[in-house]
């Protein structure tokens, strides 16, 4: 068996951006699991997900109000064909990451998917812990374009990670 993962954050709808790109909906609506790491800003894209997704897992992250907390976690934990995921918004400073998300997940997870930055962000611990930021699809900040991840998850291992630039979406008018 093998699963199709959407992982995305920092969407920060409608502050940043008024709609997700149409490519990101599609891969969304083709996805097994859509996984979000926080800074959704308002519920509406939150129940968009909802809608569209097979199966979403979500946290909350430092821009998002209270309505969006009650709904969802500041960690969660989910097994995706056999490969055991944790997700957060902020790990802290890229200094000193590997060496800390290995303290802090050491026997809880083979990858760890964050936000906060919107800097795409693929690296492994000396542990071995699989360290994923897939940027944002739609506030770039120094990136030269926005983005998101799609994973490939089969026989208990990532089978493919690839990192989706999104064209930009300024100047899109269709409501979220």
């Amino acid at each position: 068996m093998s699963s199709r993962v959407v992982v995305l954050s920092d969407t920060h709808l409608p502050t940043r951006a008024k709609v997700l790109p149409d490519m990101l909906l599609a891969a969304i609506g083709e996805a097994d699991v859509v996984m979000h790491a926080g800074d959704w800003v308002d519920v509406a894209t939150l129940d968009l997900l909802e809608a569209r997704s097979r199966r979403l897992v979500g946290v909350w992250g430092n821009n998002d109000p209270a309505p969006l907390r009650d709904r969802l976690p500041e960690v969660a934990r989910t097994t995706i064909e056999g490969v055991r995921f944790a997700m957060v918004h902020e790990t802290g400073a890229a200094s000193g990451r590997e060496r800390r998300m290995d303290a802090l997940h050491a026997d809880d997870a083979d990858v760890l998917v964050f936000g906060h930055s919107h800097i795409p962000w693929d690296t492994v611990t000396p542990r071995g812990l699989r360290l994923l930021n897939p940027g944002s699809p739609t506030d770039r900040r120094r990136q030269p374009v926005g983005t998101f991840l799609s994973l490939d998850v089969s026989g208990g291992r990532l089978a493919d990670v690839r990192l989706v630039p999104v064209p930009s979406v300024a100047g899109l008018s269709r409501p979220v």
